[in-house]
């Protein structure tokens, strides 16, 4: 029998892309198999799905797009001719910079391997739809009102799943499908896979890949034939993520309207603003959305000017010109710092200066049990080893944050964890428990790849601003839980590689800001105060945000806003530096709260 298979993946693509490129409407391609709903589309939530397959005119497919809702993003998917479409409405629509890529479903083959540390599992709740748009907002996605998830449970064209950790229950991960029979009679039985986000504080690999396949499982068990996607056509890590798991990619297109949500797709943000760090870019997002002018004077150093009227005020993230010199020099000084809190009324931990003989660093240990060993100026958490219980580490921690400064400070350990509160104008607008990397062992990894995986997802979640480092201070951590870093931890075992929290060296940020005991708001307000500084992130050991204990570490001058998310950090920085761009609903309803009643 003569062998007709294509010879190379090349002529295979060719064939594939002739069978399947551009196809007729689909109520030609498949007569006998009944005809489809006309003009079709699925509201999603964050807006509405539109088949463009099922449009016979264009003007009609137009006319669909153009009943988009507001702060709603509609996309018409599977387009044919997109320069035809666009054609009819080129001031209002644009060509979607994404790929279309597909997974056969009778070929599909699931994995042996199961998650670990986390489930798959259909939404059940209306906080699961909570933490749901949690997640798509700290992705930058449109957020779907919880009662829409809740009501569409049983919607049987629209499926939900999410991923929990197993320890927390917290959910760290979400997929949507669209099953396209149920949608709208779709002849050739395909499905779509929409929305897929991952906490970027999860520390769990291969969540995302969990939940593509339990997706393409489901949609198989009902004998869908394929399952699509669209990915931005720059997304490298997602379409290599799409590609190992059998995905190809087919020549059908997303066209959506030009509107506020999707600017940035069809106008192009420039290089300067590309190169902008999340910290400068969330405060350069929220002036252009104000209508303030935003020039990059500096992209790699995150400078930029932003320009209202006659007022225009130079930042670096989010220090500004309205920050000075003194309270700058008061924060560059931790041993000043603590000084200048401590007058004011805040509590500090103990601390003396690290050159001082052997003697005395035991005695500051013995009486202490655990130290702090920190550079004196330094920032993001660079030189600081936490923990430190003997005079050998002591020596070794000291040497290691002289390479960041001179001058060596040697603290009081507080047992408990570490809340970072931002306060913008001397009131508090966000607040978070920032936690130190840790790892969980399979029984196959060893610790040092584990960690370069935990350190990969990091860096991917935060643009690149958050890594672990494989240092001395890493080693150090590992070696205190009893393991070094060749060594393979066993399957479930969580080992924590690093005690400081710092987001820079790979810690984790989950926001506490509804739970703040007003003791720490006081303190953190007072230091603010004490430092004579607008905008400052003050952070503080706590036994738990809860709870009124705590002792003060440090006042940052140029605070992570992009951190905190979703608290309206970037919204409250913009309100600081130009009151007037408030607008005036808000600003009314702000002085109808202030005014006191007559009885006062």
């Amino acid at each position: 029998m003569a062998d007709n298979r294509p010879k190379n993946p090349s002529q295979h693509r060719l064939v594939r892309m002739r069978t399947q490129a551009l196809k007729a409407p689909i109520n030609q391609q498949h007569a006998d198999a009944g005809r489809p709903e006309q003009n079709a589309y699925l509201d999603c939530g964050w807006g509405r799905l539109v088949f463009a397959q099922t449009f016979d005119d264009p003007k009609e497919l137009v006319s669909s797009l153009r009943e988009e809702g507001n702060d709603r993003r509609d996309i018409a998917f599977y387009v044919r001719d997109p320069h035809v479409l666009l054609s009819h409405a080129p001031q209002e629509l644009f060509l979607d910079p994404s790929h279309t890529y597909r997974l056969d479903l009778s070929t599909y083959r699931a994995s042996s391997r199961r998650p670990r540390g986390y489930f798959i599992r259909r939404l059940s709740s209306e906080l699961d739809a909570t933490e749901v748009n949690r997640i798509y907002q700290s992705r930058h996605m449109v957020q779907v009102h919880p009662a829409f998830f809740w009501t569409n449970r049983d919607n049987r064209a629209l499926t939900y799943f999410v991923a929990e950790d197993e320890t927390t229950g917290a959910i760290i991960g979400t997929v949507t499908g669209v099953h396209s029979r149920r949608a709208f009679s779709d002849p050739e039985n395909g499905s779509s896979l929409w929305c897929l986000a991952v906490d970027p504080q999860a520390t769990h690999p291969g969540i995302g890949e969990s939940l593509v396949r339990r997706l393409a499982e489901h949609f198989q068990a009902r004998s869908c034939a394929f399952m699509d996607l669209s990915v931005m056509h720059d997304n490298e890590m997602a379409i290599a993520l799409y590609e190992k798991l059998g995905f190809y990619r087919v020549p059908y297109f997303a066209v959506k309207r030009k509107n506020e949500i999707n600017e940035k797709l069809f106008t192009g943000s420039g290089a300067d603003y590309d190169g902008l760090n999340p910290y400068a870019r969330i405060i350069v997002d929220e002036a252009r959305r104000r209508g303030i002018h935003a020039e990059v004077t500096d992209a790699a150093g995150g400078f930029f000017r932003l320009t209202q009227g006659g007022r225009s005020i130079h930042c670096r993230e989010s220090l500004t010109d309205l920050t000075s010199g003194v309270a700058m020099s008061i924060c560059d000084d931790k041993a000043v710092t603590r000084r200048v809190v401590e007058a004011a009324g805040v509590a500090v931990p103990e601390q003396i200066d690290a050159d001082v003989d052997d003697a005395a660093i035991e005695a500051f240990i013995e009486k202490h049990g655990q130290i702090v060993v920190k550079p004196a100026r330094g920032e993001q958490g660079r030189g600081i080893a936490v923990g430190i219980d003997n005079l050998a580490d002591a020596k070794v921690a000291i040497a290691a944050a002289r390479q960041q400064s001179d001058r060596v400070l040697l603290e009081a350990c507080f047992e408990g964890s570490d809340l970072r509160l931002i306060v913008i104008d001397y009131r508090l607008v966000a607040a978070a428990l920032r936690q130190p990397p840790a790892v969980t062992g399979d029984g196959r990894t060893s610790l040092r790849e584990l960690i370069e995986r935990l350190s990969r997802r990091r860096a991917a979640a935060t643009g690149g601003e958050s890594r672990v480092p494989l240092d001395a201070e890493t080693e150090r951590c590992v070696k205190n839980a009893g393991f070094g870093l060749d060594d393979i931890p066993p399957e479930g075992e969580r080992i924590t590689v690093r005690k400081t929290a710092n987001l820079h060296t790979g810690g984790t940020i989950h926001d506490v800001t509804g739970d703040v005991h007003p003791t720490l708001v006081e303190a953190a307000v007072a230091a603010a105060r004490a430092i004579e500084i607008p905008v400052t992130g003050i952070d503080f050991m706590v036994k738990a945000p809860t709870r009124p204990e705590y002792v003060f570490i440090e006042a940052n001058e140029r605070p992570g806003l992009a951190n905190h998310e979703p608290q309206p950090t970037a919204e409250r920085f913009i309100d600081l530096l130009f009151p007037l761009s408030i607008p005036f609903s808000v600003r009314a309803a702000r002085n109808q709260r202030r005014k006191p009643r007559k009885d006062e």
